[in-house]
């Protein structure tokens, strides 16, 4: 965990919720993104980061929406859990999860990445605060069995707790290297375009089960 990303993310999360009230008032939808380097505009403009972009595509399709950026860069899933309670503030209506792919990259054990993941979906729960679980899967180098066992979590997890699934975080960025920073992992202004493309029609079924209640 990079402590400067996690000063970032805590100062922009309590900036937007000490105006909770307005936003209540106004009827905006606060959501929080909460995840690693993917979501915290790696390398890029906070402008062009997933979190924005993702909500000025929410605003444009007529949907009244914050989106925090709770990104910090290096999270793994057990950095997630540790700060999870004191990241997500009371007023959020709903939690974008995306975090585990660190913990792939680093060989972490699935079966703990699986423990640390349902944890933070559970706690999210017990608060009466929806998930939409974002997907990841394991790089092909790790083997078979590690992918086998790792890339079944996300599903499983949103199969068990009912959540809103989107099944893979970077779905038409991996592997294009036009979509990516030079570091071939992270996605470029271009490929969050793409992500925010793909991922749009997923956040507004989020938003219409928050609003169902």
């Amino acid at each position: 965990m990079h402590f400067k990303g996690l000063i970032a993310a805590l100062f922009s999360i309590a900036a937007v919720f000490a105006l909770s009230g307005q936003a209540k008032a106004e009827g905006a939808v606060k959501l929080v993104g909460f995840g690693d380097s993917l979501m915290a505009a790696y390398n890029l403009a906070a402008e062009d980061g997933f979190p924005a972009r993702l909500e000025a595509e929410l605003r444009a399709r007529g949907h009244d929406v914050e989106i925090i950026d709770a990104g910090v860069s290096g999270e793994t899933t057990s950095g997630g859990l540790a700060r999870l309670d004191w990241s997500i503030p009371d007023g959020a209506d709903g939690v974008i999860l995306e975090l585990g792919a660190n913990d792939a990259l680093r060989g972490l054990p699935p079966e703990k990445s699986r423990e640390n993941l349902e944890a933070m979906v559970a706690r999210l729960t017990e608060r009466g605060i929806p998930v939409l679980l974002a997907g990841m899967l394991a790089p092909p180098n790790m083997g078979a069995d590690y992918e086998t066992s790792f890339n079944a979590i996300y599903p499983d997890l949103a199969a068990k707790y009912d959540l809103t699934f989107y099944p893979f975080f970077l779905d038409g960025v991996a592997g294009n290297p036009s979509l990516q920073l030079s570091d071939g992992m992270h996605p470029n202004p271009e490929g969050i375009s793409t992500m925010v493309e793909r991922f749009a029609p997923v956040a507004e079924a989020f938003l219409a089960r928050i609003k169902g209640g």
